[in-house]
């Protein structure tokens, strides 16, 4: 697929978005078969909560699980993009963010192919970077530059973005949209800066990649 049409253009590279990408039916799809996920199998962390899908990524190796068929139908359809070159996406995982939760500044590491996709569903979310140190902190915290983030809309990060920049999402109940967010003319629909955005509702994303370490030993789960 050429992404031309895709790139934003105005952060460091490389950034695709792609509004639209799910239909609002699978959508609606996605979140249900989310909503009827066993409580068990959700990880709750301090400002979210998450589910692995593929295996639990480890330095030491994944052990493989079986992707739900509902699942593995957006994971192809990732798949049949090309953007993880000669490998495909073997993991997801599902985060969910309520009004006011976010995600510190972190990169997603050497446990992963170094290309990042995400869908996501049920409202929108700014996306915020900061230039990675050495060390591996945020460069002071400095927010660079911003992505607003549709429902419904693929995001893919690699290059240069993936390995030197932090991203994080604010803790925050409403988004400002301001001059720093890089995507507008990308977007579905218009916006004027200055405005603020409706006020946060539950987001789920399903955070697509390949973890290139795995065991041959797979496990189905129903």
């Amino acid at each position: 697929m050429d992404f031309t049409d895709f790139e934003v253009r105005k952060c460091p590279p490389t950034v695709m978005y792609i509004p639209n990408f799910i239909t609002s039916d699978q959508e609606s799809s996605i979140l249900s078969h989310i909503e009827r996920t066993p409580k068990p199998r959700w990880t709750q962390l301090l400002n979210r909560r998450l589910v692995n899908y593929g295996g639990i990524p480890h330095p030491n190796g994944m052990i493989a699980e079986e992707i739900p068929e509902w699942l593995q139908s957006y994971v192809d359809k990732v798949n049949n993009l090309g953007i993880f070159e000669s490998q495909k996406a073997n993991h997801v995982l599902v985060n969910e963010y309520l009004p006011g939760q976010g995600i510190l500044p972190h990169t997603d590491g050497p446990l992963f192919y170094p290309i990042i996709s995400t869908i996501s569903c049920g409202a929108h979310t700014v996306l915020e970077f900061t230039k990675r140190e050495t060390t591996g902190e945020a460069n002071d915290g400095v927010v660079v530059f911003k992505l607003l983030l549709e429902p419904r809309s693929l995001l893919i990060l690699k290059d240069t973005l993936y390995s030197d920049y932090m991203h994080a999402i604010s803790e925050i109940n409403e988004d400002t949209l301001c001059d720093r967010i890089c995507n507008y003319n990308l977007c579905e629909n218009t916006y004027k800066i200055g405005d603020h955005l409706v006020r946060r509702a539950p987001r789920i994303s399903l955070t697509i990649r390949n973890v290139p370490k795995t065991s041959k030993m797979k496990l189905k789960f129903c």
